[in-house]
């Protein structure tokens, strides 16, 4: 987005469409001479299977300077499912390895954790995630750990350049690094930042007026973006949500584990694709909804940790003035629909707003009934304190 426009508290670069790719690889290859990048792929069976994954590996097969590319297959009971993830990164050379996390022998390191009291046994994005850090902090040589989502239909190598740069290049002083964009086809995507995290920040501004949680998250363009670089300092101190809430969950780490001068948030190209989740309205364990209660519920657990007290009163209070500010995004909505001409379904929009508020005091009671909810995955210093060789068991088993 060609502007200038700084947040307060943290970093923003821009895509200005002055940097070519060539200049941009370049000077990762110059930075990156000591300092290696390791590039985490968490797939699905299915999304592995489909066509935005055979191009992300056609692309990073020109990435030279990744030094090391993770593969988290979850989700993935088959043993043939392995296979054929093995098949389809084998472009990628050795510096590509797959970690199977349904496979006997990560189940059986899993099971290890278990049995000690670690929370690591429910599947999804989160655990895929956190395994894959723990199998590239066995390589002292990384020292930039990078992820991306592995359905982007419309991938290319300038994403990930842009996401790297601000961490490797020797100018610069980021621990971490979030990526944001425009979700656009014929019509704007992305509904649960637009018509929920959105105007849900700017009701808390109201609310909480004074925490600066809140402001933080409210200065990120795209919160729930899945692509974000980090530190290994970051890598091996943040704890991981295993939900819906992994983002947010993240961003809460990064304001708990470092400097807000050392945070910024990186334009990575101008339209952003992948598959999109239904509402499922009628059923809130499904879908959008069940995406947005894990988010909520991240967040108010994030402010009670931080000593801010919740009661029944605040969240009728914050639906209230949450429903006020999605009624004022809509209307802004509509307007760049307007004049970008994109397809624009109002009452659609309403529907959705209508029953994210509706999430917004589902959540505040499932807060008030399990303030701690699902335990967040340990960091890995407290793994590594407490089983001194499991990364090194990680990788022998991958």
């Amino acid at each position: 987005m060609p502007d200038f426009y700084q947040h307060d508290m943290i970093t923003t670069v821009h895509d200005l469409q002055s940097a070519t790719l060539t200049q941009l690889e370049d000077l990762i290859r110059q930075s990156t001479q000591a300092s290696k990048i390791g590039l985490v792929l968490p797939v699905t069976a299915s999304d592995m299977r489909a066509a935005p994954f055979d191009r992300i590996v056609q692309e990073l097969t020109k990435a030279d300077y990744v030094h090391t590319i993770a593969v988290t297959l979850g989700v993935a009971p088959e043993q043939d499912d392995y296979t054929e993830t093995l098949r389809k990164v084998a472009p990628l050379g050795d510096r590509a390895k797959v970690i199977w996390t349904d496979g006997p022998e990560i189940q059986g390191l899993y099971q290890e954790l278990i049995d000690a009291g670690i929370p690591v046994s429910t599947p999804g994005k989160g655990r895929s995630v956190w395994t894959a850090f723990g199998f590239l902090l066995a390589d002292p040589q990384i020292d930039t750990f990078v992820l991306h989502d592995c359905d982007i239909v419309d991938y290319d190598r300038m994403l990930l350049s842009r996401l790297c740069l601000p961490m490797v290049h020797p100018a610069l002083d980021y621990e971490f690094c979030k990526a944001f964009y425009a979700r656009v086809t014929d019509r704007m995507h992305g509904r649960v930042v637009r018509l929920l995290v959105a105007p849900l920040l700017r009701a808390m501004k109201q609310c909480f007026s004074d925490n600066h949680f809140i402001r933080f998250l409210g200065n990120f363009r795209y919160p729930l973006s899945g692509e974000f670089s980090l530190t290994r300092n970051l890598a091996r101190s943040n704890r991981i949500p295993s939900d819906w809430g992994l983002e947010v969950g993240t961003l809460a780490e990064v304001y708990r584990n470092t400097s807000l001068k050392r945070v910024c948030q990186v334009d990575l190209c101008r339209l952003y694709e992948h598959k999109h989740q239904a509402m499922s309205v009628e059923d809130k364990t499904k879908g959008l909804m069940k995406m947005a209660i894990d988010i909520l519920c991240t967040i108010y657990r994030t402010l009670a940790s931080q000593g801010v007290q919740l009661s029944r009163s605040n969240f009728i209070t914050l639906r209230a003035s949450y429903l006020r500010a999605a009624q004022d995004c809509i209307r802004q909505h509509s307007a760049n629909a307007v004049v970008n001409d994109l397809q624009f379904n109002r009452h659609d929009e309403e529907v959705a707003v209508e029953s994210f508020a509706e999430c917004v005091t589902i959540a505040g009671d499932l807060f008030r009934n399990d303030p701690s909810g699902a335990e967040a995955i340990p960091n890995w210093t407290r793994i590594r304190a407490a089983f001194p060789n499991f990364v090194r068991q990680l990788r022998d088993a991958t």
